[in-house]
């Protein structure tokens, strides 16, 4: 395929009051202009190599014989590369359009370009891509974005749509077990902001609401980074049809 760059608890902290105020970073777009500013300040945010969830994922992927992969929130592509390492087809899609570029190049030095689609993309929208179209999907924390609960159930559904029979959705969230979990500013919703980032964190009910017309592989706590950030790794396969899509 040819390669396109296209625009598109544990203890739980101290409770703070919801503020009724709205700041300039409340809305998604602001939060869109955050991360694309944080992301060129700082190029190598998360580092080259491939996240534990994103190494973890490619080894499933190839034991599940997965030849084409949608990411979402590819941020600054170090799973992405890796699945192109791990000669996957890739289309990722982030609302970052400078994050996408880069990607692509470094898709591009490495020679692997020609099985990478980058698509710019806002997940409140329907994910662009046509029903059952890829074998797995695979996200990073993007389902912990400035999201209700209602665009991540939207969200949710646009996965299972764009999933094959039998297809693979594996993403990682931050939970209410994480030390942000009840800091920073309430925006509600279960969503926190501390340090400019609007995070929703996941209950276990939540994730329940997230894997219907699934059935549940996996669910693994573990930690990332200083803090530690406290996530989840869920792997859900989508159920077969029963009597059509």
């Amino acid at each position: 395929m040819r390669a396109v760059h296209a625009e598109y608890s544990r203890r739980r902290a101290p409770h703070r009051e919801r503020s009724e105020v709205t700041t300039n970073r409340d809305t998604p777009d602001a939060q869109r202009e955050h991360w694309q500013a944080t992301f060129e300040a700082n190029p190598d945010m998360y580092g080259i190599d491939p996240s534990q969830p994103g190494a973890y994922a490619a080894e499933v992927f190839k034991r599940e014989h997965v030849r084409e992969v949608l990411e979402l929130g590819a941020g600054q592509g170090r799973d992405t590369l890796a699945f192109l390492r791990a000669g996957l087809q890739v289309t990722a899609l982030d609302y970052a359009p400078k994050a996408l570029a880069r990607i692509h190049q470094a898709a591009a030095a490495a020679g692997r370009a020609e099985r990478l689609v980058t698509l710019v993309h806002d997940v409140r929208q329907p994910v662009p891509l046509p029903d059952a179209s890829v074998d797995a999907v695979y996200s990073h924390m993007l389902f912990n974005m400035a999201l209700s609960t209602a665009q991540l159930l939207t969200l949710a559904d646009e996965v299972r749509r764009v999933l094959r029979p039998g297809g693979l959705h594996i993403y990682t969230v931050r939970h209410t077990g994480d030390a942000h979990y009840g800091a920073g500013s309430d925006h509600g919703d279960g969503m926190f902001e501390n340090g400019g980032f609007i995070v929703h964190f996941f209950d276990r009910a939540l994730v329940d609401r997230l894997a219907v017309g699934y059935t549940m592989l996996d669910l693994t706590g573990f930690e990332e980074g200083d803090l530690p950030r406290r996530l989840w790794r869920i792997i859900l396969r989508r159920d077969q049809p029963t009597g059509g899509m």
